[in-house]
């Protein structure tokens, strides 16, 4: 006797984000006025409102603005996932679209994460209500807060990247290739 296949299940209604058909990140790709409030949000707030966050060695301006991106991923609504391409900015990509990603930067993000998850686990979530905080005040500040054209925060972006371990597929910013014997680059 032959088994009948299970008649398959709806799929849930899940967000989802909708990337564009280009590659590279284009301000059209961005909701300017949120990338502004989390970049206000970021420097108004972090280094003096979040010193659990700024206890843990390494984490400095740079890194808390990551984390009021990666914050906005966590505590996202479905509504925020709308430009996906602003999340790249938390720490750049590794084809160096926008710009290279930030490795110390990253580095420190990640071990802010794993702290907070840690903390919470051993009932103390004083760390992950600080990214909440973060990402609120971010919300908030998205309405008012001014800040630099796309174009000119990459471009801050990329020229601070060797400082702060930008690195791609093509290698390592601002280290040039080693010459080969014949005189060109490798």
């Amino acid at each position: 006797m032959e088994q009948s296949k299970p008649e398959p299940s709806e799929q849930l209604s899940l967000p989802h984000l909708e990337m564009p058909a280009h590659h590279d990140v284009r301000s059209s790709d961005v909701f300017i006025r949120r990338l502004h409030g989390t970049l206000a949000a970021a420097a108004e707030q972090g280094p003096t409102d979040f010193p659990d966050l700024l206890l843990i060695p390494g984490v400095g301006a740079r890194t808390v603005q990551s984390l009021a991106m990666v914050a906005e991923v966590v505590h996202g609504a479905p509504y925020r996932f709308q430009d996906p391409a602003r999340f790249s900015l938390a720490h750049g990509g590794k084809d160096s679209h926008p710009y290279p990603v930030a490795t110390s930067v990253y580095d420190e993000t990640i071990k802010v994460l794993k702290s907070a998850v840690q903390k919470a686990k051993l009932g103390n979530s004083e760390t992950l209500a600080a990214l909440k905080r973060l990402d609120d005040q971010a919300r908030m500040l998205e309405r008012t807060a001014n800040g630099p054209l796309f174009e000119t925060h990459i471009a801050l972006e990329r020229a601070a990247s060797p400082s702060l371990g930008g690195r791609s597929v093509f290698g390592w910013e601002g280290v040039t290739a080693p010459m080969t014997k014949a005189g060109g680059a490798r």
